[in-house]
Formats: structure tokens, sequence, C-alpha cells
């Protein structure tokens, strides 16, 4: 990964500096680009929030070998984890390599490695183009996520969406005051529980909400029909003072654990963070910029490599805590000081 850290550093100048450890600092502000809105306290709390938990390491156990592999939404996973849907290479990661490469990059990069890999939407129409493309040429081993558009634009999205093959569909409402959006002119907008109901039942296909922050947005998604949500401060990119993820995610679970998927995104960077998502009440994760670095410094080999990493270090993580699979994994991974 050290090469492709290097060779992303290079192409992302300017848009990303691929720190060292990737927590929103040195990019706060800078969206468009790679960083999160304002004084990027969003983004930086999504990081912090998982840095502090701490794991309790136990070792009187027989859980040798865990099992990482998982299913979710009907999606059978290696590994607890999916790529986030990121795009607009050309004016958030500078361009140096085109939206289709890195879209094939990504999306093949996770099921090179049994996950699977999420595509975005925006303005111009190549982003979410490239997108379908790829998840239509890997047989619909992909979700496409499509932004809270007006009626029109978001109907039809959602129904090339659905012509991919694509057994599960997503759209990211937290992208409703994004700012690239809103620079270019495109109405987006919140949906109410109406609105999300009528929305879920024309795609007629598993439908993921992305964005969610709070136990009654989620109980109003599965009200609405909702397959599973995303916890999701959009990156810290779109609302500045929010908290951390994994913050918000443990009233979430508590309030809808069980009666939908849920998966969390926002801060994760190695397999310790998917376990520590996992002991939150996560059923999986996203993980976003990590694996766009690994897509932009290595294409599709990249990815593999990188997702090779996350999913050794949660084997590990998983050894030293006592997890002999993904369903063992619950609070008392947590170390809490009495």
């Amino acid at each position: 990964m050290k090469d492709v850290r290097k060779h992303a550093r290079e192409l992302m100048e300017g848009y990303c500096k691929v720190c060292p450890v990737c927590n929103g600092k040195a990019c706060a502000g800078e969206v468009p680009g790679m960083g999160g809105l304002g004084t990027g306290s969003s983004f930086m709390n999504n990081v912090a929030a998982l840095s502090d938990l701490r794991f309790n390491m136990r070792l009187v156990h027989g859980a040798e070998q865990p099992d990482t592999a998982t299913e979710v939404l009907g999606l059978k996973l290696a590994m607890p984890v999916f790529a986030a849907p990121i795009g607009g290479v050309s004016f958030n990661m500078g361009g140096k390599i085109n939206e289709v490469d890195y879209l094939e990059a990504v999306l093949g990069g996770c099921v090179d490695k049994g996950v699977v890999g999420c595509s975005g939407d925006g303005v111009p129409p190549f982003i979410h183009e490239s997108g379908f493309a790829a998840i239509k040429a890997l047989g619909g081993l992909g979700i496409p996520f499509i932004k809270p558009w007006e009626d029109k634009e978001l109907f039809e999205k959602l129904d090339r969406a659905v012509a991919t093959g694509a057994t599960v569909v997503g759209m990211d409402i937290d992208a409703a005051g994004l700012v690239t959006l809103r620079l270019m002119g495109r109405p987006v907008g919140p949906k109410p529980l109406e609105k999300l109901r009528d929305i879920i039942a024309h795609v007629g296909c598993k439908f993921v909400v992305k964005g969610i922050m709070t136990p009654d947005d989620a109980k109003r998604a599965v009200d609405a029909g909702a397959a599973g949500i995303v916890v999701s401060n959009h990156g810290g990119r779109v609302l500045d003072h929010t908290p951390g993820t994994a913050e918000a995610l443990p009233a979430i679970a508590r309030a809808v654990k069980g009666q939908i998927a849920i998966l969390a995104d926002g801060g994760v960077r190695s397999g310790g963070d998917v376990l520590k998502m996992l002991a939150l009440g996560a059923d999986a994760v996203m993980i976003g910029r990590p694996v766009a670095i690994a897509a932009m410094g290595g294409l599709r080999e990249g990815v593999g490599k990188y997702l090779e990493q996350v999913r050794g270090e949660l084997v590990q993580a998983m050894i030293l805590t006592g997890c002999a699979n993904v369903a063992d994994v619950d609070g008392r991974v947590l170390f809490q000081s009495l």
C-alpha cells in the first residue's frame, strides 16, 4: 500500500494530501475536494469518535480462525464491508484518472475480494452513467446510489439503476445540502415520509436510505419500507458540527436493530474500525476515502490490496477480542471504564 498511496498523492495533488492519518484536519473546508465542509468538524468527529473507542483484549477462548463472512441485504460478503458511493473524480480528486476507470477499479476491486462496491451520482451525467455501466458489466454486483433529486430526474435515474441488474438500490438523502450540487444549481432536497414511501414502492427492489443520523429518522426509514439504512453524515461534507457517526450509531441501533439492515460509514480506516462499528450495532460498514485513494493510486489492484489489508486487520482484531464470527461481535468487544 505504500506505493499505492505515494502514487495517489502525486495524482491527487491539490485535491487530497493522502495524509498518514486521514482525519480531515489538513483538508478542512476543501469542498469540492476530499475535505469536510466549513471547519471540517463533522469529518474530524467521524474519525475521533472511532479512535476514542478501546478494545477489551480477551485471549481465553477458542476463536483461533475467525470467520469474517456475513450476509447483508441479501448480498453474501467475505467481510462486512462495502465501498461507499464516491463520484466526481474530476472536481474532487483531480481528474488524472477518468470516472470510468475509477469506478471499474472500485467496483471490480470489491468483487475480486468478495465484497460489494457502490456507485455515486451527481453532475455531469457521466458520473452516474459510468457507475451504471460498471455495475451492469459486473452482472449487477454493486449498489447504485441516486441523489434526492426532484421527481422527474429521480424516478428516471432510479429506473436506470434497477436496469443495471442490481438487487439493491440506494438514495443518499444526506446529499440534500451538498455544496457542489448547490453551486451547479441542481434541485435536491429532503424527502417527507410519504414521498419516501412512494420512492421505495416505485423501485420494487431492496432500497437503502443513506444519511440517517437520528433514531427518529431510522424509524421513519423502517416505516417507509426501506430494507436498509446507512448511518452517515456524508463524510462531513454537507453539514458542519454534526456528531461522528460512531456517536450516533448506538442509539439508532437500539431503536431499529433487527427491523432493518444497519450500515455505517464515516471515519472507517482499518479492520479495527470495522469491528468497532459492528460492536456499536452496525451490520456492516461503508468505507469511502481510503477506497478512493486506493483506486486512484493503484486502480483495481490497489483497491484489492487495501481490502486485503482491512480483512487482515479485522481477523487480528477478532482473534484478540474473542470473536469467532461476525455474529459474535457485540458491545462486550469495547472497553468501558467504570
